[in-house]
């Protein structure tokens, strides 16, 4: 019996390291998950400034940082909208009308945010804002339904950070950037996808140069939430423009089954994937702005944790696949070697 059991002196060498190994991923783990949960003291009084509050997730956003004793200062597109905000918050929430297509708009909204965070500086910078994109085949469109996009969620997200930089070095901020998971694989023509690699990298960037002024950068990758497929019927407003503009030998390629059959996708995939628990996005934004140290990147929503990344990920015969199952096909498309599947 006593040469059955297994002595300390016993074990081998490669017994050991595999202990050693396990041990030291479980410290990690624990380390980490006691880390995640420190919290900044003192947020009562640090001034937020969020973008896209007229609706949706800023708007959600601005009142609860409201309630948890930010200062906060919220970016609408209309003064109604930013009139409604106010009358539902505290007296610290200030509004302030920002386009983020025009440079002057973007001036003034810097200098009142400077005028009121005064010497304090920025702790937090959230960009939610979103162009209207124009989501279509690519020979559908023109270089300005690239522009209304890009000059938005991209150019405009830039500039406005770049100028709010030496605020959020005052206060060693936060940036906090809201990126939809459709980032992570293009399948639709358009800027949106463009705008959101752009975003991507942009924020990879800044978040590796501005640790050394004590800066934290954050992107939050969020799927489908009810509050974004609210505006799918703008999207079909735009598809309807788009198709009516076509020229006739265009649109003959395509078909009109083509057309009809494609706002079903639309439809349908927006469906399947949407989540109705905006909750998740609102809860990964608060993490990264009052966490003591926050995360690179958040993940909200499954199909933002899974969906998205699997496809980002898998090799680009299977993506391609899965793509042309959910798309129909052109009237004049032609076959594809090494397809098997094509709706």
């Amino acid at each position: 019996m006593d040469s059955l059991q297994m002595s300390p002196q016993n074990l081998s060498f490669s017994d050991s390291l595999r202990i050693a190994i396990l041990a030291s991923i479980l410290s990690l783990i624990i380390y980490w998950l006691i880390r995640d949960r420190y919290r900044v003291r003192n947020l009562s009084g640090k001034y937020v400034f969020i973008t896209g509050c007229d609706t949706g997730l800023g708007n959600i956003l601005a009142k609860w940082l409201d309630k948890r004793g930010f200062c906060v200062i919220a970016a609408c597109a209309t003064e109604k909208a930013g009139q409604e905000l106010q009358s539902c918050s505290s007296l610290s929430l200030k509004t302030v009308n920002l386009n983020l297509a025009d440079s002057n708009s973007i001036a003034r909204a810097v200098v009142f945010i400077t005028e009121e965070t005064a010497d304090k500086g920025l702790f937090g910078l959230v960009s939610n804002a979103e162009g209207t994109a124009p989501v279509a085949p690519t020979d559908w469109l023109r270089i300005e339904d690239f522009h209304s996009v890009l000059d938005v969620n991209l150019l405009g997200l830039i500039e406005i950070t770049l100028k709010l930089l030496p605020l959020l070095k005052k206060a060693e901020g936060r940036v906090v950037n809201l990126i939809n998971a459709k980032g992570l694989m293009a399948f639709v023509g358009g800027g949106y996808s463009l705008s959101k690699w752009g975003m991507e990298a942009f924020s990879d960037t800044l978040q590796i140069e501005m640790q050394h002024f004590g800066v934290k950068v954050s992107i939050v990758e969020h799927g489908f939430f009810k509050a974004r497929v609210v505006n799918s019927d703008i999207t079909e407003k735009y598809l309807f423009r788009l198709w009516n503009r076509l020229a006739p030998e265009i649109r003959n390629s395509y078909g009109e089954k083509y057309f009809v059959e494609y706002i079903k996708a639309q439809r349908s995939s927006m469906k399947r994937l949407c989540d109705y628990d905006i909750s998740n996005v609102i809860k990964c934004m608060e993490h990264a702005l009052i966490a003591k140290y926050p995360r690179t990147r958040y993940r909200a929503g499954w199909d933002a944790k899974f969906f998205w990344l699997f496809l980002s990920y898998a090799p680009s015969c299977l993506s391609d696949m899965l793509l042309r199952m959910m798309f129909p096909s052109p009237a004049d498309s032609r076959p594809v070697p090494g397809v098997l599947i094509n709706v």
